[in-house]
C-alpha cells in the first residue's frame, strides 16, 4: 500500500530532487510556499489532514543568508516558525518528520569535521534562526531526523555552480574565495538520502549528510570549470583567482571550515556516498540533457 508524504519547499532544489527520486511505494503530496504558508500553524495543519500524510519531510527554508541580516524576522518564520509549526502537527499525529538543516549552525572553527552533537555557535542570522527551528524541531515530541547539509547544488534554482557557470561565460577572469572550507552536495544525494531515513525508525535526533570529500570555494570553482568544459558547457576557459574571504566581504559571516561528519549517517543510509566531484560530472551532465531547464 503506497504511503502519502507531504514535502515542503517543493519548487526549491531539493524538493524538486525528492521529487525526482520519490520511491515507488510513495506518493507524493508537494507542497511549495504558495500551496502551503509553513508559518501558518492552522494552514499546515489542514494541509497534513487534507494529503492524509503519514510523513513530512521539510525542504521549505529561507536561504538567503545576506538577506537575513537585514530580513531577521522574515528568516525567524520560515525557518524556526515553520518548523515549530510541522513538529507540533506531526508529534499530535504520531507523523515521522525529516526536517532538513545547515551547517551554518557552525562557526568554522574547529580544526575537524563537525559531528552532530558538537557545540553549534552561529555567525549570523541565517545560521541561528536554522539552529533556532532544529530546537523546536527536537523538543517538540516528534518523531524527527534534524539532518543538516551544505554547498547544496542542483540544475533546478540558484546556487554556485550555475553562478559560476554564468560567470565563466560572461567574464575573462573571476576572483573566488579560497580560505573557506566544505563541501558540496548535489540535491538528488541529499533526497536520496532523506528517503532513506524516511523508512528508518531507528534514526532519530540530529544526523549530517554531504556528498564525501572537502573544498574550498575555489577548488569548487575550478572543478566546475574542468568537467563543464569536459562536456562542452563552457566554451571557454575563464582565468579563476583566489582570493582570501577578507577581501570578499558579505553582510553574513560565514563559517572558515564547515565540513560535517557523517559516519552516523552512513550506518543508516548503507554507504559513505560518492566524492563530491563525481557528483558534480554527474548534476553536469544532468543539466547537458535537460538544457530546455537551464
Amino acid at each position: 500500500m503506497s504511503q502519502v508524504v507531504l514535502v515542503c519547499g517543493a519548487a526549491g532544489q531539493l524538493g524538486v530532487e525528492l521529487s525526482l527520486t520519490c520511491p515507488n511505494d510513495v506518493t507524493l503530496h508537494a507542497c511549495d510556499r504558495r500551496s502551503l504558508d509553513i508559518t501558518d500553524a492552522s494552514a499546515v495543519a489542514q494541509a497534513i489532514d487534507d494529503s492524509g500524510a503519514r510523513a513530512v519531510i521539510n525542504a521549505a527554508a529561507y536561504t538567503a543568508v545576506d538577506k537575513a541580516e537585514s530580513e531577521q524576522a522574515a528568516a525567524q518564520a520560515i525557518n524556526a516558525q515553520g518548523p515549530d509549526n510541522l513538529a507540533r502537527a506531526c508529534a499530535a499525529r504520531g507523523l515521522r518528520l525529516i526536517h532538513v538543516s545547515t551547517d551554518f549552525v557552525f562557526d568554522g572553527k574547529q580544526g575537524r569535521p563537525y559531528r552532530p552533537d558538537d557545540a553549534t555557535h552561529p555567525l549570523g542570522v541565517y545560521g541561528q534562526t536554522k539552529l533556532d527551528g532544529e530546537r523546536a524541531v527536537l523538543g517538540s515530541g516528534a518523531d524527527a531526523v534534524v539532518l543538516r547539509t551544505g554547498w547544496v547544488y542542483s540544475r533546478h534554482g540558484g546556487n554556485f555552480v550555475k553562478t559560476m557557470l554564468r560567470l565563466m561565460a560572461e567574464r575573462e577572469h573571476i576572483t573566488v574565495v579560497e580560505d573557506q572550507i566544505g563541501t558540496p552536495t548535489w540535491a538528488r544525494s541529499l533526497a536520496q538520502t532523506c528517503w532513506s531515513l524516511l523508512t528508518q525508525p531507528q534514526a532519530l535526533g540530529t544526523l549530517h549528510w554531504s556528498d564525501a570529500g572537502a573544498c574550498s570555494w575555489y577548488d569548487f570553482a575550478l572543478a566546475i570549470r574542468e568537467e563543464a568544459q569536459a562536456l562542452g558547457l563552457l566554451q571557454r576557459a575563464a582565468e579563476v583567482t583566489p582570493i582570501p574571504a577578507v577581501n570578499y566581504p558579505t553582510p553574513a559571516a560565514r563559517p572558515s571550515f564547515s565540513v560535517l561528519d557523517k559516519s552516523a549517517t552512513r550506518e543508516f543510509v548503507g554507504h559513505a556516498g560518492e566524492h563530491w566531484r563525481h557528483q558534480l560530472r554527474a548534476m553536469l551532465a544532468d543539466m547537458k540533457d535537460n538544457e530546455e531547464s537551464l
